[in-house]
């Protein structure tokens, strides 16, 4: 009888454990989902700035087509991302674009004075700031969720319980490193 009694209270200890467990990766799961929202939230900001920011630099600079169009073809294919992976690499090729568009900006004295110009550029910088810091919360809430799902022994139950390992939102920055290339043709 005894040993009956010390089983029962193993089986409602492992229970009890597994409960426990069970809701320490619900909260983990949600923190990245919240954390991911606020990134989204801080990226759709910057996706509709930039439609006002291209009609401003249209504005002066209407023969420049070529980088008008690779924005908003960049700001649709980010608008259509599904995945943090796919995010990244989107808003990598987005913000790419962005570089060449204020290379064209710098070229017009007379668009640099313009306050609504100016205006943009902020809004946009500080957006950028929030991008950063957004990414940065759920960077550290995956690293939290990968790292309890994948240790001991959260990498026992986690499968079992269908939770899976999270990308992180990692943009690659190699191409806005490069110097945009800028041509002005002057041929009539």
């Amino acid at each position: 009888m005894i040993w009956l009694i010390v089983l029962l209270a193993i089986v409602l200890v492992v229970f009890l454990l597994l409960v426990a467990l069970y809701n320490r990766l619900v909260r983990h799961r949600n923190r990245c989902d919240n954390a991911w929202a606020q990134v989204e939230v801080q990226l759709k900001r910057r996706r509709d700035l930039i439609p006002n920011l291209v009609e401003a630099v249209q504005g002066y600079a209407a023969h420049e087509r070529g980088v008008f169009d690779e924005v908003t073809e960049a700001r649709a294919a980010a608008q259509r991302t599904s995945s943090p992976a796919k995010a990244a690499q989107a808003e990598g090729i987005l913000g790419a674009a962005l570089g060449r568009l204020f290379a064209v900006a710098e070229a017009y004295p007379e668009l640099q004075a313009d306050e609504n110009f100016r205006q943009l550029q902020s809004q946009l910088g500080e957006t950028e700031n929030r991008i950063a810091v957004s990414r940065g919360v759920y960077n550290d809430a995956v690293l939290g969720y990968n790292n309890l799902i994948q240790t001991f022994p959260g990498v026992v139950f986690a499968g079992p319980f269908g939770f899976t390992v999270r990308e992180f939102f990692e943009v690659e920055r190699a191409p806005q490193r490069e110097a945009p290339a800028v041509r002005f043709d002057r041929s009539p």
